[in-house]
């Protein structure tokens, strides 16, 4: 810290004693709504998340999960795990992705920058291309965002400019693509008008084609590179509306799900592939699908697959998609500066932390090669037993846990896999919390953002909307749903309880309440805690 008065010691709180170990439990993708047929955690058997709704009352209530709670731009946008746990873990509201590109857009300082002026540089003779989700469902990349940048770099010299699509049908309704298509279509049919050689050079579905993560299926990006950088793929179209419109007519065709193609020229050639001298940006916000693109695109060691080509090229992402490898490096907005954070604090005041989540942490390997709907149970329980070990060992003062399968179920829109995934998450939380109970412990249970809990699209009465031929539209995206927090155990002082003065209380008030549970005070600067303790 700057300020020379600092210091990382957080107070004692002058209530709650400490040496109780906390368990922290983060359910993805785990909202609050009403109850029907739809909200496949009332429709799954969750005794334990009953129990905890249902009991105390002064310990359990709901914060929200996404918008200007978690730092996005508006409460029209979704919450996401990257927004929600920095929101938990920093204590502080930091705009997020999306918010910094819309910042960087309006003020003009994303073309002022490092990252614009370096690919700037292959304006005169090169390409630009732009690579990323086609969607304006807001959790990985926004439409708008895109048409802003197509402006600017054609206004900036940009004279060749080239888009990669990925069609979404995820955070969005499956089949939007078209519109989406067409959208950019008539923008790039304008910059041709002035002047501009812009096309869509190839496409795919996110789930099949470039955006996997975690290392899970590295075919998923060479598809992608072999449509993007090398102009190869099992699918040649004239125009991307007939691409996508073709593939979509198959049997069980999926946005998330259709296969490359790229677009060709009357003699057949591909009208973009990445060559010597060109620049290319991979223009979605959030880190987690784009970080196993950059490792191809950046890396001139990369062997994981053969790239069989690799142009010289300029490479910037919209943000740096990981800050740890400083991947990559050169980007067109500076991320948000989160310092200071929940568990450095913690850790620099003793407290010993167990971190498990599945695909990264303490690791638990995903299942790989099939849809999460196949195996919906996931690894929840190996995830809540490694809990369980952690806090019955004695060598931790917290344990913290993230399940993942509210979610990762819930995106593919199987309304009865996402029931076992409920019920597999509840069954976890048990383990967890017995673990609890039997080393006298504390428990905080919450979520990161909804889904599960609203598998339908909705219309403006609330009831769920139809498509044309009659069929109930499935949502496969997040939710605007609040998410829960439940504290307890029998290491909670008896007079702690939720209080009722925080006029909107979100997730970033979760980092104070967790250092309240281990008796310390939570920094000056810190969203307020959402407890208080009644004297006796």
């Amino acid at each position: 810290m700057a300020s020379s008065g600092f210091s990382w010691t957080l107070p004692d709180h002058p209530k709650l004693p400490k040496g109780k170990p906390v368990a922290v439990v983060v359910l993805d993708g785990w909202g609050e709504a009403n109850a029907d047929q739809y909200n496949c955690i009332h429709v799954a058997q969750t005794p334990v998340m009953d129990s905890l709704k249902d009991g105390a009352p002064e310990k359990w209530r709901l914060v929200k999960a996404h918008g200007t709670a978690v730092g996005l731009p508006s409460d029209d946008d979704m919450g996401n795990s990257e927004v929600g746990h920095n929101a938990l873990g920093a204590g502080r509201i930091f705009a997020q992705g999306a918010k910094l590109v819309d910042q960087a857009l309006a003020s003009g300082k994303i073309y002022e920058g490092d990252g614009f002026n370096y690919i700037k540089e292959s304006f005169e003779n090169g390409t630009l291309h732009l690579i990323g989700l086609l969607s304006d469902g807001g959790v990985h990349s926004r439409l708008d965002q895109l048409q802003l940048l197509l402006k600017g770099a054609s206004e900036r010299g940009a004279k060749k400019i080239r888009v990669h699509i990925l069609t979404d049908g995820r955070d969005v309704l499956d089949g939007s693509s078209v519109g989406f298509v067409e959208t950019l279509e008539n923008d790039l049919s304008q910059l041709r008008e002035k002047g501009i050689d812009a096309q869509i050079a190839s496409g795919g579905g996110r789930m099949y084609v470039t955006m996997d993560r975690y290392e899970n299926d590295w075919d998923v990006v060479k598809r992608g590179w072999d449509a993007q950088v090398l102009g190869e793929a099992p699918h040649k179209f004239k125009s991307a509306l007939e691409a996508v419109r073709t593939l979509r007519a198959e049997p069980n065709a999926n946005d998330q799900y259709l296969p490359p193609f790229v677009i060709v020229d009357d003699s057949g050639k591909a009208v973009g592939p990445v060559l010597d001298g060109d620049a290319v940006v991979t223009i979605n916000f959030r880190a987690d699908r784009m970080v196993m693109l950059a490792k191809a695109l950046e890396y001139a060691d990369f062997d994981i697959f053969d790239r069989v080509r690799v142009p010289k090229i300029r490479y910037a992402g919209m943000l740096q998609y990981d800050g740890e490898l400083k991947l990559p490096s050169r980007y067109l907005v500076s991320p948000p500066e989160i310092e200071r954070t929940s568990g450095e604090y913690l850790v620099k005041n003793g407290i010993r932390t167990f971190a498990c989540r599945q695909e990264e942490y303490v690791e638990i390997p995903s299942d790989s090669g099939i849809t999460f709907n196949v195996a919906p149970k996931m690894k929840a329980l190996e995830i809540a037993e490694k809990a369980r070990d952690a806090l019955l060992s004695g060598k931790f003062d917290q344990v913290r846990v993230n399940l993942p399968n509210g979610d990762m179920v819930g995106h593919t829109g199987d309304i009865e896999a996402t029931v076992v995934a409920c019920k597999a998450a509840d069954e976890a939380v048990k383990i967890i919390l017995d673990a609890v109970e039997q080393v006298g412990g504390i428990y905080l249970v919450t979520a990161d953002h909804g889904n599960a809990e609203d598998m339908v699209k909705r219309n403006k009465a609330g009831k769920p909307q139809l498509d044309k031929s009659g069929a109930i539209q499935i949502l496969t995206s997040h939710t605007l749903q609040p998410v829960p927090v439940a504290i307890g155990g029998p290491g909670l002082h008896p007079g702690v309880k939720f209080r009722n003065d925080i006029q909107t209380p979100g997730l970033a008030n979760v980092a104070a309440t967790v250092m309240n549970l281990h008796g310390f005070e939570a920094p000056a600067d810190y969203e307020t805690t959402l407890i208080e303790v009644a004297d006796s």
